[in-house]
């Protein structure tokens, strides 16, 4: 059976972690980045080969619930197309979009799990409860999920099976804004189906969603994500201030080290951390996006990722190859 090819395959370095002067070590990836008409501005290892985008691919999951008729807007409709941190307000959204279709946490099937932000998960231990669906970062596109199922009167118990309405639909959705068909179909931490693409159309459905017309679900499920992004991630989460701190940029992280952005003259660009550690991703998207001319400050503040001794900082994550 041939080796299936992946964009971490021979991935060439993309930082170096500093330690004192001296690489201690280094991180692989692949990184493209598309013009507004689809040409390739910058292109660093395999672009074309098959990776799952992880929850990268949730604005796109949102959009496919938007087309069959969930009614959301605004910081919930972020909320579905995000991975929240586990914040009183996330909790509390993700509760409304159930009872809005008349359900409650009982109905969600992603797996239980703390909270990710670091602060809420410990406040959580603290509190003795225990590991939860509704605490699970991705309680906010299940509640969705079984919304929009409410809404377009398909099954609410089986709508996680990939032959399920909604997540043929889904597939369907990755294919129109990707230019791709999926690749594979596999399934994501949360329980959910993932679908593989390459890095260069998950960039090219960013670029889409950042340019959509007024109007549009495609505009509607973006112009959410533009003005509500911490409940799309979290009040301390990077992609929180990228999104808050370029105008008209969208942006979603994923697992795995997955990054996808579309910037508002469509440009868009998609990266992948080969190793699927989270550290580098957002230093090389910071380094990425200066590459394609952007200035903004928030850059600085991506890109500085300090390497501590003894409690100190001795060193820093770099990206280099960009």
């Amino acid at each position: 059976m041939a080796e299936q090819r992946v964009p971490l395959y021979d991935a060439p370095v993309v930082a170096h972690v500093i330690r004192s002067g001296f690489v201690e070590s280094v991180h692989h990836g692949s990184v493209v980045a598309l013009g507004a008409n689809g040409s390739t501005l910058l292109a660093v290892g395999d672009v074309a080969g098959p990776m799952f985008p992880r929850s990268s691919s949730k604005p796109i999951q949102a959009l496919a619930m938007v087309r069959a008729g969930l009614d959301l807007d605004g910081e919930l409709l972020a909320l579905a197309a995000g991975s929240h941190s586990g914040e009183l307000f996330h909790l509390e959204g993700v509760r409304r979009i159930l009872a809005g279709a008349g359900l409650t946490e009982q109905d969600l099937q992603n797996t239980p799990d703390l909270p990710y932000g670091e602060s809420e998960r410990n406040a959580w231990i603290a509190s003795g409860r225990k590991a939860s669906s509704l605490a699970q970062n991705c309680s906010g596109k299940h509640a969705a999920m079984l919304a929009t199922c409410v809404a377009a009167g398909w099954d609410t118990e089986t709508y996680l099976d990939p032959l399920h309405p909604l997540q043929q639909l889904i597939v369907q959705t990755l294919a129109d804004l990707s230019g791709e068909p999926a690749e594979a179909v596999g399934v994501d931490g949360c329980g959910a189906p993932v679908m593989a693409v390459s890095l260069t159309g998950l960039a090219r459905a960013f670029s889409r969603f950042a340019v959509a017309a007024d109007g549009t679900d495609e505009a509607k499920v973006a112009a959410a994500i533009r003005a509500y992004p911490q409940w799309l991630g979290g009040t301390r989460r990077d992609v929180t201030s990228l999104i808050r701190g370029v105008p008209g940029l969208i942006a979603k992280d994923g697992a795995e080290s997955v990054y996808a952005v579309g910037l508002a003259d469509g440009r868009g660009v998609a990266l992948k951390i080969a190793d699927g550690g989270q550290r580098a991703r957002p230093v090389v998207m910071a380094a990425v996006l200066r590459r394609l001319g952007l200035d903004a400050e928030v850059l600085d503040e991506l890109a500085d990722a300090p390497v501590l001794g003894h409690g100190h900082r001795v060193g820093s994550v770099v990206a280099v190859g960009i």
